[in-house]
């Protein structure tokens, strides 16, 4: 299967995950072309029927003739779910060596990846976006950042998928800490402006600042006042006036 095949993606800035596929079709150095839908929701009718019957992003039409995104031919192949979709754009794209060639190094990154699936992100979730008390999401960082090489640099030295993977919502989860967004309380949004700010969690900042010097990710991310302004106003991330504790008071 060759990496020559034309490559239509479907995105949306919004999405973390679609972010996920755009800075390895850019870490490949890959030809696609690229289609972004504007808004977050419903997909048009030719997208689900089409592209993705889940209506969701991110998607691949790889193969076929080159054709209108919107017009997407049914001799492509479509592919969807962003994990499956950086593995398959690391076995077409060997010679961007987006996972270790060590397999040692390899199952580094893909245990790197568990950790956040399994520890981060659901905490991350119900932090920012459910109310949930933020001593989860809080420890399942330190978890990950563990994980990290103690020397530092990426998630297992060099850049592979894993980083890929986690790092469009370890940066939202630091810019929405920053710009105060998200269902937390005033005091619960302190405690972690304050714990994110220090010592303590020294390493995985130094990860969040390095991601953001990469080019692929510049490139994909725009910059924090987009995302934030791509954010604003989702419901699940307005602040709480007070914690159910405080409530009770």
């Amino acid at each position: 299967m060759a990496a020559t095949e034309q490559l239509t993606f479907y995105t949306a800035k919004y999405s973390p995950f679609a972010q996920r596929v755009h800075i390895t079709l850019e870490e490949a150095h890959a030809k696609y072309t690229i289609w972004e839908f504007d808004v977050r929701g419903s997909k048009p009718e030719w997208y689900w029927q089409q592209v993705n019957p889940l209506g969701k992003v991110p998607a691949l039409a790889f193969g076929g003739p080159e054709v209108r995104p919107d017009q997407p031919s049914p001799e492509s192949t479509k592919l969807v779910e962003s994990m499956a979709l950086l593995e398959f754009l690391a076995d077409i794209y060997p010679e961007a060596h987006l996972l270790p060639t060590s397999p040692i190094l390899r199952a580094k990154a893909r245990a790197f990846t568990e950790i956040f699936r399994n520890h981060v992100y659901d905490e991350f979730r119900g932090a920012f976006f459910l109310g949930k008390p933020v001593e989860g999401v809080l420890q399942a960082l330190e978890k990950l950042q563990a994980a990290l090489p103690p020397a530092g640099g990426f998630a297992v030295g060099e850049w592979s998928i894993a980083d890929a993977a986690v790092v469009p919502f370890i940066t939202r989860l630091f810019l929405f800490v920053r710009a105060g967004m998200g269902s937390y309380s005033e005091e619960n949004w302190q405690t972690l402006r304050d714990a994110l700010a220090s010592e303590r969690f020294a390493p995985i900042a130094r990860y969040v600042q390095d991601v953001h010097e990469r080019p692929s990710f510049q490139k994909t991310w725009g910059d924090d006042n987009q995302q934030i302004e791509l954010w604003k106003d989702h419901p699940g991330l307005r602040r709480r006036a007070a914690s159910q504790a405080e409530q009770r008071a």
